[in-house]
């Protein structure tokens, strides 16, 4: 009996609007006025430039490497070729935090919007955190949506695909209406000041980028589901990563043109208010309210097909319990991997508003790692396997590569202690050690279970497949 695989359906859109609606998702509605507070309307956009920069350099390693080993898992196996078993987990399970808090903070941003929405709703008050009242219909609201969402996946990726791109579509209409309003409505006089807090506000804004920008990184995740030729894999991780960096740039100049900074200092939701203020209609507000409803089901959705399958990929490797391993026998989705996220996304609601921030900063550290990792990894393979197919091969590659991790290195210093941008103790801090902790357990006690050799030896089969299927494609393409 052959053993149950993933199949592959994906085709370009599916792809596209994967990454895309992954990188959007609701981080846009609910904290661009942060962005401008802190470093002001021109240091937020050079802190997304920056971002962008780091961004692209990392992508263009991910999009040789998915189109060479087109694994599911992605970061794992590029890992694992260059560096060996260690640093696989370390780099899977740290991509793994900033999916899960990505997951999380959706499950926090969807009782946030109802705010908006629905003013007063919030009753039942249960206890107070980090002086917020958490209530039972606030918390309430957030369970409710990680469950369906949860549900969603748990059918299969191309039921969460077509929902993923009818949902991007709700997203770009709200987002260009609103960029194209501000255009013509707002003043550049708004936007003063254009620089706050100096260098230290341009890098708090800086250390949340990687947060927002996570989502091309679902690709290769995805990749053995994708039914497109391997160079082209690598194409449309770029063309994500690019529409997504014009996307944030565009928004704060939006936003910052039409409120100025003691209206985004009032305001609960900037770029809700701004969209109202623009076209001087509540109704146009809460249009972008429900655009950015469909940011949180998107990006939701993508860090559950990102998260599910690099755990599925860890757990078949032996590195995490096997059961996680297992694929649906109907909807041929890794379900237990799916379900051991809804837990933790179903509970998020209960830490409260505060813990969006937490979230951002503490699972963008765990993403800037895992960056760093895949591009010391392209680097070293440049090196070590410099015979190995490469579809989607840059030119100046191992220069881009290094730029890549100086530049990932670079901005995970920016998240240590000392630093003006550093994580918050105790929340942020609690955060990360409690996933360090957690993932030596489970690599101990699955190492202990099932031995490093049949780890090895499975990971170097997985790879060899690949490699051989590639290769026998190759030829197939040649010869017709």
């Amino acid at each position: 009996m052959s053993e149950k695989r993933f199949i592959k359906t994906l085709g370009n859109r599916d792809v596209l609007s994967l990454a895309f609606g992954a990188m959007i998702g609701w981080g846009w509605v609910v904290t661009t006025g942060l962005w401008i507070t802190e470093a002001g309307s021109l240091g937020a956009i050079l802190a997304f430039v920056i971002g962008g920069l780091l961004v692209t350099f990392v992508g263009l390693t991910y999009a040789e490497l998915a189109s060479a080993l087109p694994l599911a898992g992605g970061e794992h196996v590029y890992s694992f070729k260059a560096m060996g078993r260690v640093a696989s987990f370390v780099t899977t399970w740290a991509i793994i935090l900033g999916y899960v808090s990505v997951v999380a903070f959706e499950a926090v941003a969807l009782p946030t919007v109802f705010e908006y929405l629905i003013p007063n709703y919030s009753k039942g008050y249960l206890y107070t955190i980090a002086d917020w009242d958490v209530t039972v219909t606030w918390a309430g609201v957030g369970i409710i949506g990680s469950i369906f969402i949860a549900w969603i996946n748990y059918r299969g990726i191309k039921f969460s695909t077509a929902a993923m791109f009818i949902l991007t579509l709700l997203i770009l209409i709200a987002g260009v209406l609103l960029i194209s309003g501000s255009s013509f409505s707002g003043n550049g006089q708004n936007m003063q000041p254009l620089f706050e807090k100096g260098m230290a506000g341009i890098l708090t804004v800086v250390i949340m980028t990687p947060f927002m920008f996570v989502g091309f990184d679902v690709i290769p995740q995805a990749a053995e589901e994708i039914n497109l030729p391997q160079k082209q894999i690598g194409k449309l991780l770029i063309v994500s990563v690019i529409f997504a960096i014009v996307w944030y740039i565009a928004v704060i100049f939006g936003v910052s043109r039409v409120l100025s900074p003691s209206e985004i200092a009032e305001s609960n939701l900037v770029t809700a208010d701004a969209m109202a203020k623009a076209f001087n209609s509540k109704m146009m507000g809460n249009l972008l309210v429900l655009g950015g409803i469909g940011g949180i089901l998107t990006s939701w959705i993508g860090f559950y097909v990102g998260g599910s399958r690099a755990i599925y990929a860890l757990a078949r490797a032996g590195m995490l319990p096997k059961s996680l391993g297992e694929l649906h026998p109907k909807y041929n989705t890794p379900h237990k991997a799916i379900l051991l996220i809804a837990v933790l996304s179903t509970a998020a609601p209960l830490l409260g508003r505060p813990a969006l921030v937490w979230l951002v900063d503490a699972g963008g550290l765990g993403l800037v790692v895992a960056w760093f990792m895949v591009a010391l990894s392209f680097v070293i393979l440049r090196k070590k396997a410099p015979e190995m197919h490469r579809p989607f091969r840059l030119q100046g590659g191992t220069s881009i590569g290094w730029i890549a991790v100086i530049m990932s290195l670079g901005v995970s210093i920016l998240y240590m202690p000392g630093m003006p941008s550093a994580l918050i103790w105790p929340y942020e801090w609690v955060i990360v050690f409690a996933w360090i902790i957690l993932g030596f357990c489970f690599y101990k006690i699955s190492m202990s279970k099932y031995g490093t050799e049949y780890s090895n030896k499975h990971m170097n089969d997985e790879i060899a497949r690949v490699i051989k299927y590639e290769n026998e494609t190759d030829i197939e393409e040649k010869s017709s």
